[in-house]
């Protein structure tokens, strides 16, 4: 009867599997209840710490189908819903449950500030804030998923713009569930482990890893908020064989100490967001083994690194640099994700060839249907032809990989995440003693880039540095604020009256 009872599991689970396979669109609300009929009890997730909790994936679909009852009852289809969450599994959760229920998730970086979190409110026009997990409740009966088509808006992602407000980036069900089909058939053999991360959900970085993991079968070990001790004390205790974070977060893990901690069960590294330092992920790849010799815990080689870049726009990484065990480039060259095809373009548009650095244009289903009520925005970075501008310089190699140069736009990379200097300054000239702010970004160790603020007050102006900070802590999520200032009676202008930003680092030095 056992024998019996398990080949006829072992049946049921190759259909489910050869029937995602075999679908072209996977709805993001279906995500969970397709992956539960391939993997009913396999363990989908744990949260790390005192209160650390866990999840099957037979819990997380049924879980997610209660909270999506509940939700159909207060939505429309199309209603967007804002999930200002704490970051943690639960937003992830309940945005796979409004998407099941019809509706439009909005997930919010819980490290925003509540002036922040109106405008996206207001700008989404949401028919429902969720601010706690305890209003996620669950429904009494368990309907049917929504069935939307494969280029439905799904949810919307929030980053800040060039217009010096966040805007949200419309993203599709096959934006960010296109893969998960392929993913199914990772060998099961392959699927030992677990993945460690504190990347943010409301992230698009942390919320595509989560669909990733899902779609892979790999268990995820949650940081509800990243710290390096709490990071290497879950890689050593569970005996992880996947890290995932930003540079940041690995500068800040060396200086905990994390050479002196047991990591050899980590067999791929992986980072996203900003440029990865070769010479720090050579370091990590001396701390992790992707092969052990026999009844050994010798490593046999070091393990892999994986640089992934991408934006909110593009759903994510569209293009990932592997550096297997041995010699890694200094030269940061990648190739497009599958599905994604990349160019460099001129100033007009034209592509370029190959040695020559212009704008890095991505073209996949992935990318977003446009920017929530900005058709403008919209159009400057998207073309005719369906070809996303990323605003960063790229060149091709004879090879055909693409070696990335710089950014185009005035963008801060701090800590994985990225600022707008143009948001930032637009805040800090609302203040009433300021008459203009030029934000820049200079090097940080442990950051990458921290913003700095050059700043002209009014001429009777008593403004001091606390005050302001203070001020601007009100306004702005913490990783925006500016860590220094600098009080001048000019700045520095060009022949078209711009600002001189290359002249201002100086005053940081």
């Amino acid at each position: 009867m056992g024998a019996a009872a398990n080949g006829s599991s072992r049946l049921r689970t190759t259909r489910a599997r050869l029937s995602l396979v075999g679908d072209a669109n996977l709805p993001v609300g279906e995500l969970f209840d397709r992956l539960a009929r391939i993997r009913p009890q396999r363990r989908l997730m744990t949260e790390f710490g005192v209160d650390a909790s866990s999840l099957t994936f037979a819990e997380a679909a049924e879980r997610g189908a209660r909270w999506s009852s509940s939700f159909r009852r207060a939505l429309a289809p199309g209603d967007r819903v804002v999930l200002a969450l704490p970051n943690g599994y639960s937003q992830f959760l309940a945005s796979v449950a409004v998407c099941r229920a019809g509706g439009i998730a909005v997930p919010v970086n819980s490290r925003m500030r509540p002036a922040e979190v109106d405008h996206i409110i207001d700008d989404s026009q949401a028919k429902l804030v969720i601010r706690d997990e305890g209003e996620l409740v669950a429904g009494d009966d368990d309907p049917p998923a929504v069935a939307p088509r494969a280029d439905d808006v799904a949810a919307i992602f929030y980053s800040s713009g060039t217009t010096g407000k966040p805007l949200g980036a419309q993203l599709t069900h096959q934006s960010l569930t296109g893969l998960v089909r392929l993913l199914t058939l990772y060998p099961a053999r392959e699927r030992g482990g677990e993945a460690v991360t504190g990347l943010p959900v409301a992230h698009i970085s942390g919320f595509s890893l989560l669909v990733l993991m899902a779609g892979l079968g790999i268990p995820v070990c949650l940081l509800r908020r990243f710290n390096p001790i709490h990071a290497l004390d879950a890689i050593e205790q569970r005996r992880a064989t996947m890290f995932i974070g930003v540079p940041a977060m690995y500068r800040i893990m060396v200086e905990a100490g994390a050479e002196s901690r047991d990591l050899r069960s980590v067999r791929l590294w992986a980072s996203g967001a900003d440029a990865m330092p070769a010479e720090l992920a050579r370091r990590f790849q001396a701390m992790g083994a992707t092969f052990r010799l026999p009844f050994s815990a010798r490593p046999l080689s070091a393990a892999s690194f994986i640089d992934g870049y991408g934006t909110v726009e593009c759903a994510g990484a569209a293009a990932i640099r592997l550096s297997p065990p041995g010699p890694i480039s200094r030269r940061p060259l990648a190739i497009a994700r599958p599905g994604c095809t990349l160019r460099v373009l001129d100033e007009n548009g034209e592509p370029l060839r190959r040695g020559n650095i212009g704008e890095l244009a991505v073209k996949s289903r992935a990318v977003m249907r446009g920017y929530v009520g900005q058709p403008e925005a919209t159009r400057d970075v998207m073309t005719p032809e369906g070809w996303l501008k990323t605003g960063d310089l790229a060149r091709r190699s004879r090879l055909g990989f693409v070696e990335f140069v710089g950014r185009k736009k005035d963008i801060i990379k701090h800590g994985g995440y990225s600022v707008y200097a143009v948001e930032v300054e637009r805040v800090l000239e609302m203040h009433p003693e300021i008459l203009e702010a030029a934000v820049i970004g200079v090097h940080h160790e442990q950051k990458g880039e921290v913003p700095v603020a050059v700043l002209r007050r009014r001429s009777e102006s008593t403004l001091c540095e606390e005050e302001l900070r203070g001020w601007l802590e009100e306004r702005l999520a913490d990783y925006k604020v500016p860590q220094q200032f600098r009080f001048v009676e000019e700045l520095p202008r060009n022949g078209t009256d711009k600002v001189r930003k290359g002249e201002l680092v100086r005053l940081f030095v």
